[in-house]
């Protein structure tokens, strides 16, 4: 098992397959893009698999998701993907995509395993689309979400970030739209893992701000503490169900206590916290042979070193230096 020493489990990986990503979105880099990472330094197609069947077999990880950068600019990822749902006991196996490419690919990551997607898109208005991210590929975006609902891969997630200024105004249609065509909504506080650290807390769209735009139209409940588990969003029922929404409030009000994740950058980095200062090399040590006795306990140890929590909401919080494209979201 991946425990700590504050008695948390992590059961949920995520695996950044590339940092690599085919927009440029203000809130996370530059509009030139990052010096990305050689092809030697990312962990190749089979040692992702040994690794997530270490993590499976071994470690007690029961879910894993595959990030990125952009995950669909991975040439093996059906692959990939298709190898860890034959592993036993099988995970729960999901994606987190900006949607580009989806349209096509949909079908073929149902087929490989893939059990659901969670997919960003921040306004239903073309001309912000490009405003927030430097291209024109908000129709791409749509039809991915249409096709991964039309190939089965429910629930389809949709992950919306609010700037101040921006977007912002769309909040409750953001929302209506989301219920109309079935898929389930979270909004995310922005968080600081931009490459520019450019993060300003007094211009993030706060959890409360969210709420309170979402109410100039619909009832909000809240769900049962109860039902939210480990997951990071807050949910409530839109004019009492069934239909819902979350809210991720990762700065205003983090869920550290309940955290049960791990992470695996794409170039084979154990982060033991999103907003970690420091890494664990499990790459170098698997490439310079080392037994899977000996990664698994490279593993354990990263995470029984994981702070109570990230500290994100105090004033001496430092952002990690390594931007979330590198990280894996």
């Amino acid at each position: 098992m991946l425990l700590d020493t504050h008695g948390r489990q992590a059961v949920d990986l995520r695996v950044s397959l590339t940092d690599r990503c085919n927009l440029r979105c203000t809130y996370c880099m530059p509009e030139e893009g990052l010096d990305w990472l050689g092809k030697p330094e990312l962990l190749t197609d089979e040692e992702i698999v040994r690794l997530v069947a270490l993590a499976v077999g071994e470690l007690g990880v029961r879910e894993v998701r595959f990030t990125g950068g952009e995950p669909l600019l991975r040439p093996g990822l059906v692959a990939i993907i298709a190898a860890c749902a034959g592993l036993a006991p099988r995970p729960e196996i999901s994606l987190t995509t900006n949607g580009i490419g989806l349209a096509r690919i949909a079908p073929a990551l149902r087929d490989a395993g893939v059990d659901r997607v969670n997919v960003s898109l921040d306004t239903l208005d073309p001309d912000t689309f490009a405003r927030l991210t430097r291209r024109k590929r908000h129709q791409d975006v749509l039809d991915g979400l249409a096709a991964a609902e039309a190939a089965g891969l429910r629930p389809v997630k949709l992950n919306a970030v609010l700037m101040r200024g921006v977007n912002d105004h769309e909040a409750a249609d953001l929302l209506a739209w989301a219920i109309e065509h079935r898929y389930q909504l979270r909004f995310i506080e922005q968080m600081p893992l931009d490459a520019q650290h450019g993060w300003d807390r007094s211009r993030m769209v706060t959890a409360e701000e969210i709420l309170e735009l979402l109410r100039t139209r619909f009832e909000l409940t809240p769900e049962p503490s109860a039902a939210r588990g480990a997951a990071p969003a807050e949910r409530w029922l839109v004019d009492g169900g069934p239909a819902t929404v979350g809210v991720i409030a990762s700065v205003t009000r983090p869920f550290c206590r309940a955290c049960d994740r791990t992470r695996l950058t794409a170039d084979g980095q154990v982060r033991n916290c999103l907003f970690a200062t420091g890494e664990t090399d499990l790459r170098g040590a698997l490439r310079s042979g080392a037994s899977d006795a000996e990664l698994a306990e490279l593993w354990r140890a990263a995470m029984w070193g994981k702070k109570a929590g990230a500290g994100i909401d105090q004033p001496e919080f430092h952002q990690p230096e390594r931007p979330m494209s590198a990280i894996g979201g």
